[in-house]
């Protein structure tokens, strides 16, 4: 059974910074990565990474945010920096199945950007 857990997100002031975690199993996967929700807004990509190390970051957080995998722990990192309140959202872990590639997905976390 494949599972998702992450942690964490919480409440930052602008400036800040956050490392979220999520730790799969159940499964080999060839991606992990972030998307991210804000209110009334759709789900967007923040960052992917392979099991080989390459990198898929969305522009808006580029320099600012920085996407790390340990493959050992199947857990994937987000580090991120000098956070603004444009970063407000529900962040979602997201899995692609290596040889499936379904897509499986976390509970999501809340990060709150105060200004």
């Amino acid at each position: 059974q494949v599972q998702l857990v992450e942690s964490g997100g919480g409440l930052v002031q602008a400036g800040g910074s956050l490392r979220l975690s999520c730790a799969a199993s159940g499964s080999i996967f060839s991606i992990l990565g972030w998307y991210r929700q804000a209110p009334r807004k759709q789900r967007e990509l923040v960052a992917l990474i392979s099991s080989g190390g390459s990198t898929n970051v969305a522009d808006s957080v580029k320099g600012r945010f920085t996407i790390s995998r340990d493959n050992v722990k199947n857990t994937v990192y987000l580090q991120m920096n000098n956070l603004t309140p444009e970063d407000t959202a529900v962040y979602y872990c997201n899995a692609v199945q290596d040889f499936s590639g379904t897509n499986f997905w976390g509970q999501g976390t809340q990060v709150t950007v105060s200004s």
